[in-house]
């Protein structure tokens, strides 16, 4: 697994990330978001481009992140997921609270609408 993060101009920061997702990657995947939180980075997008694999462990990895980006004032955007993630956020009703957005643009777009209300 690699997670590797890029700070942008905007404030918002991607995080990329290969491979799966899941009860093997999960703590450190929890780990590295919440000490890019600690560290300022609050406005978190994570690119799912490259994940090939999500489990419930994993999910939980990203609700974490969530929910430490949300205390700090920010927000944690997923970008790009697959068909298994879509479905998995629908079956656990999940992609109300982690809305997946298509492209990072997208993601992005939906920073600068909460900037601008």
């Amino acid at each position: 697994m690699t997670l590797l993060s890029e700070p942008c101009d905007d404030g918002i920061t991607i995080v990329r990330m290969d491979g799966r997702l899941d009860l093997v990657t999960a703590a450190q995947v929890k780990q590295q978001l919440t000490e890019l939180v600690a560290s300022g980075h609050r406005r978190l997008i994570f690119d799912l481009d490259r994940v090939s694999f999500v489990d419930s462990s994993g999910l939980g990895a990203l609700i974490s992140g969530l929910k430490v980006a949300r205390q700090a004032g920010g927000d944690l955007r997923i970008a790009r997921a697959n068909q298994q993630v879509r479905t998995l956020l629908n079956l656990t009703m999940l992609e109300r609270v982690l809305r997946p957005y298509e492209t990072l643009e997208e993601a992005r777009a939906g920073y600068s609408q909460i900037v601008a209300d």
